[in-house]
């Protein structure tokens, strides 16, 4: 009688279908609504009655290799008394697959004066599909072969020839690119032939006439630097003119000094906008001109020197 009674209220409680364990342990589950379509939300109760001083551990969603996952996060209810733990459990799923789906939650642990594991095999929802009874989208597509298939022969013989083509492409670069390099380096071999071509053509455009005297003077004194750049080690065109004049001040064949005044003169004249007057640029024109010619002389003696020795 007294059995009837509690199972009654129990069942009004909404604790859901009672599953008996022991005499001292009881679960109520209930799948709300127990059919669903692919990723429509359903709520899985479970609730579990335990001794006084027992510890209820509910899973904390279902299995990641499962077709069905956890929207929100597992909500607990708590009820205790002088003679049971109450506690519920709250889990709002989603299923992607179709079918009498488990809800791939793990057992529950009850603990107290013995173990206990409660399976939640009763939590099942059906998954129903929405597409036509016959449709064929739901069987997988046939297994491809791991290996491709053999390619035709004109297949292969376009891709030779492709191939073939590229090699031959990147043996021309290379080709005109060395033939370039050879050129350049006979044209530098002659810097002084270079260097007065440079001095003519800038001459020859006559900024004098037109004003422009201070870029007359950066532009002979470029050309300058850039033989010394050709024909002294020492002089590398991305030192600044002090560096330059520090560098080459102690060596014999060089001027130092008409070279350390022609530089500095010019780096006034660019960078400090300092005026200069016709007389001036063309004083410093013919300067470096001087300084190109002295060099040269200096770098073909020292050579037939060597050779001599030689």
């Amino acid at each position: 009688m007294i059995a009837a009674l509690l199972l009654a209220l129990w069942l009004q409680a909404g604790g859901g279908a009672p599953v008996p364990l022991t005499e001292q342990v009881r679960v109520g589950i209930t799948v709300r609504p127990d059919t669903v379509t692919i990723g429509d939300p359903f709520v899985v109760t479970v609730r579990v009655s335990a001794p006084r001083g027992s510890v209820i551990a509910f899973p904390g969603g279902p299995d990641s290799a499962s077709s069905v996952e956890a929207v929100d996060p597992r909500a607990l209810r708590t009820k205790r008394d002088s003679l049971a733990v109450d506690e519920t459990a709250q889990y709002r799923l989603v299923a992607w697959d179709t079918g009498s789906l488990h809800s791939a939650l793990a057992d529950i642990v009850v603990s107290g004066r013995t173990r206990q594991q409660v399976s939640l095999a009763d939590a099942r929802v059906y998954v129903r599909s929405v597409l036509p009874r016959d449709t064929t989208l739901h069987v997988p597509k046939p297994a491809r072969g791991i290996f491709a298939s053999v390619r035709p022969a004109w297949y292969r013989l376009l891709a030779g020839l492709l191939a073939l083509a590229l090699a031959g492409l990147f043996f021309w670069a290379w080709w005109r690119r060395r033939k370039r390099t050879r050129a350049g380096t006979a044209e530098e071999t002659d810097a002084f032939t270079q260097a007065e071509r440079e001095f003519a053509r800038v001459e020859a455009m006559g900024l004098l006439e037109a004003g422009e005297r201070g870029r007359f003077v950066a532009l002979m004194v470029d050309v300058l630097r850039y033989y010394l750049a050709l024909r002294v080690d020492a002089a590398h065109p991305a030192l600044t003119s002090s560096e330059i004049i520090r560098a080459l001040e102690s060596r014999p064949d060089i001027p130092a000094q008409r070279l350390a005044q022609i530089l500095l003169d010019a780096d006034l004249i660019k960078f400090a906008r300092r005026p200069v007057s016709v007389e001036r640029a063309r004083a410093m024109a013919r300067d470096s001109r001087s300084v190109v010619r002295d060099v040269e002389d200096a770098v073909l003696a020292r050579n037939a020197t060597d050779r001599a020795a030689a």
